[in-house]
Order: structure tokens, then sequence, then C-alpha cells
């Protein structure tokens, strides 16, 4: 785009290609400026004022009643014969550079950024603001007042130019958590003490806070709680207060005990009077903790000098307990590895005994076969005797010859002879009335008597 100055006037060259130095008319009253690119954002020339922004851009335009407009995401073109359209600034409304957070729990509420015109009054030059962009993420929100109206703003990009409309504060809706320490406390003997408090809140409904003036729900809940525990403690003792050092679902008492006063008197009162004093704030609180106190004084000190005296003798008498248990365990050990050593002694011995056993049961069923096989032998070798007997018998009752009868007596009689020696005197029993087999008994125990001998 070509710009050309008129005799003070603007005008523009649209279309390109080559144009003549010099005109016919009004030479003298013309000049040429130069050239612009049309994708350029802002583009000033003798009034003549263009302005276009991009995605998530914004342009702050002044025009000559000092009346100021945001141009979002488009443009415009205007030309002013009186005064001029200032364009103040461009602004990225994704990325604001003044974060905005929550003096109590360091959390980022959102980000802002304040666009100033400048104003000379006398000999100073002041700036003023014309236009505040927020940017507010999800979860949170903005208060706006215009004149004893509050609005809610809620999350999103938001631009604020009107001269009555002022920021209230940015609030977040999510769940917080904060230490507290109150200020000293004191009880009804006059000790004071200084409590440490959990408190989770949540805020619901941010425009009852901001009526009351409230930056935070931290201050709201700081200044209710302070007073509540300021008349909660006052009717309570040191003595009460002493013997619990800290208060949570994990050890809530039923109330039988001396040490559980304070703890009744904050679970029952406070949280109740709490609770009911946040939800006029539009603040719901969920969960309330002592988890620290702190006695002051000199009564407090002596106390802390025999509270660390209990300490340590709960702490001696907790290694004596140790090391009596370490002594039992060890002593246990010892049994333990005696009853092992008894229990292979018996095993060994049972083993042992049972080989004995064994042993004796092999040697008898031995002996027992050997004799069964002895008399098993005997009884063959008697029963091949008899039967070489009665054969032999069988065959001299067969012999018929009375020379082989006669023969047989004779080796006999040589038998006989032989067995009880030559000089034996046979003499004959039949006249004696002395039976023959008898006789033959008695020679028979009288060879065998000799065969000994």
């Amino acid at each position: 785009m070509g710009l050309i100055n008129h005799g003070g006037l603007p005008k523009i060259l649209t279309h390109p290609g080559r144009y003549p130095g010099f005109p016919l008319r009004n030479w003298w009253a013309r000049s040429y400026q130069g050239a612009k690119n049309l994708s350029d954002t802002v583009i000033t020339f003798q009034g003549l004022t263009i302005v276009q922004v991009s995605q998530n851009q914004a342009a702050i335009v002044s025009d000559p009643q000092n009346h100021i407009f945001v141009v979002k995401n488009s443009g415009f073109v205007a030309f002013a014969i009186d005064g001029s359209y200032d364009v103040l600034a461009i602004v990225d409304q994704t990325h604001l550079p003044n974060p905005i957070k929550d003096h109590v729990t360091k959390v980022v509420l959102g980000h802002t950024y304040e666009v100033t015109m400048s104003s000379p009054v006398g000999n100073q030059v002041q700036a003023y603001t014309v236009a505040r962009f927020l940017d507010i993420p999800a979860n949170n929100c903005a208060i706006l007042q215009k004149g004893d109206d509050l609005e809610l703003l809620p999350a999103g990009q938001h631009c604020i130019t009107h001269p009555n409309v002022t920021l209230r504060g940015l609030y977040t809706l999510g769940e917080n958590q904060f230490e507290m320490p109150t200020k000293d406390i004191f009880t009804r003997d006059q000790v004071p003490v200084g409590l440490t408090l959990y408190l989770k809140w949540q805020l619901t409904e941010p425009l009852k806070l901001a009526t009351h003036g409230y930056e935070t729900p931290y201050d709201a809940l700081r200044d209710k709680t302070q007073s509540i525990l300021t008349q909660i403690v006052a009717h309570l003792d040191y003595s009460s207060m002493v013997k619990q050092r800290s208060i949570g679902p994990e050890n809530m008492e039923d109330g039988t005990e001396a040490s559980s006063q304070f703890l009744d008197a904050l679970r029952t009162r406070a949280m109740d009077d709490l609770h009911e004093a946040a939800l006029e704030y539009g603040i719901v609180l969920k969960d309330l903790a002592v988890i620290d106190r702190q006695f002051k004084g000199e009564i407090a000190s002596t106390m802390d000098k025999l509270t660390k005296r209990a300490l340590q003798a709960q702490v001696e008498a907790a290694n004596v307990d140790r090391e009596n248990s370490n002594k039992v365990k060890q002593e246990e050990g010892t049994l333990s590895v005696a009853r092992i050593k008894a229990q292979a002694r018996n095993t060994e011995a049972d083993s042992q005994a049972y080989s004995v056993i064994a042993a004796a049961k092999a040697e008898a069923e031995r002996t027992r076969i050997a004799a069964e096989a002895q008399a098993k032998a005997t009884r063959l070798a008697a029963e091949a005797e008899a039967e070489a007997v009665r054969i032999k018998a069988r065959a001299d009752a067969e012999v018929i010859d009375s020379f082989a009868r006669e023969m047989e007596l004779r080796r006999i009689e040589v038998n006989r002879v032989s067995a009880f020696g030559n000089r034996s005197v046979f003499v004959p029993t039949e006249g004696l009335g002395i039976a023959g087999p008898m006789v033959t008994g008695m020679a028979a125990g009288i060879g065998a008597d000799l065969k000994r001998s």
C-alpha cells in the first residue's frame, strides 16, 4: 500500500504499478511517503488509522473524544478529521504478564495487565488506567464492583474499560489448607498458650466474602477462629490442656479422661461455631485440628522441665524394656537351638535303635533259615541212610543161595570182631534166656563206646 501526502490529507495507492513522479495538477502539494505492508498490525498516517489484530489479540484504541474501545479478533479503519485515533496497546490476552496470587496460600488466582494513557497536568505528565485485562483460570472467579453493586465474573478472558467498574478481588473456588498460628490465649488460671491450627476450607459463595470486605477466606476464618478459641480456652485449666499434644481423627477420645476436656470443647463447640460462622462468609469449613501448643510463662517452663524428665524416664524405661526383650529373645533363641539339637539326638538314637533291631531281626532270620536248612539236610541224610538200609536189606532178603547167605553171615561176624577187637569173647545168649535183639543192642552200645574212646 502506497502512502501519499496530498496537501496534508492522506491518499492511498492500493493497486500495484508505476505512477508518474509529478502530477500535471497540484504537483507541488503532493509528496510520496513510502509503502506499508497491508498485514501490519497498526498503520497511522495523517489522521488515518488502520488496526488489525489476530486471534487472542486485542487492540486498545482512544478516539478523538478520548473514548476507549477494544478491538478483538478483527480490524478497523478510521480517519479523524479533528484529533486522532490513538492505538494505546496491543495485548496478547492468553499471556498477561502480571500474576495475582493469594498472599496466604500463594495460589495463583489469575493474571492481569493494565493499559495506561498519559495526560499532562501542569508541568507533570500523569498516567491513568484506561483498560484492565483479566485472564482467570478454571475454578477461579473475580468480583467486580460498580457503585454499591457487586458482580461475579467467571473464569475466562475479560477486559474492563468502563471507568465506574473496579476490580474488587480474585478468588479460588477450590479447596485450600493452611497452618494458622493464633495469638496468645489465657487459660482460666492465667497461663498463656499459643496454638497452631490446621484449617481446610472451600469458598463456595465469593459474593458473601467480598460483601464483608475480606480479601481472602483465610482473613475471615482467622478472626472468627481467634474469637472462638479465646472463649473456649478461657474456661479451661492448664492441667486439662497440657496432657494432650495433638488433635485429629486418629486420637479422638471418648471423653472419659480428664485430658479430653479440651478435645471435646474443640470438637463440639469450636468446630460447630466456626462452621456456622464460616457459612456467613460463603465458606465451607472442611477440617480443623490443633497440631501444636506452646505454653508460656514460669509455670509453662517448669512443666516443660517436668515433661522433659518424664520423657527421659519414659525413654530409659523403653530402653530397659528393649534390652529385656532382646535378652528374652536371645534366651528363646538358645532354647530353640537346644530343642533342635535334642530333636536331632533323638532322631539319631531312633535311627541307631532301628538299625540294631533290623540287624537282630536279620540275624534271627539268618539263624532260622540256617537251622531249617540243617534240619532239612539231616532229615534228607537220615532218609537217604534209611533208604540205603532198606535197599540193602531188600537185597539181602532177595539172596536165595545158601552159600551167599553163609558168606554174608561170615562178613557180619568179621565186622563184629573188627568192631569189638580180636580179643573179645562172644558168649552165646540163646541158652541164657537173653533175646537176640537185646544182645544186638548191647553189642551196638559197646561198639559205640569203643569208637568214642
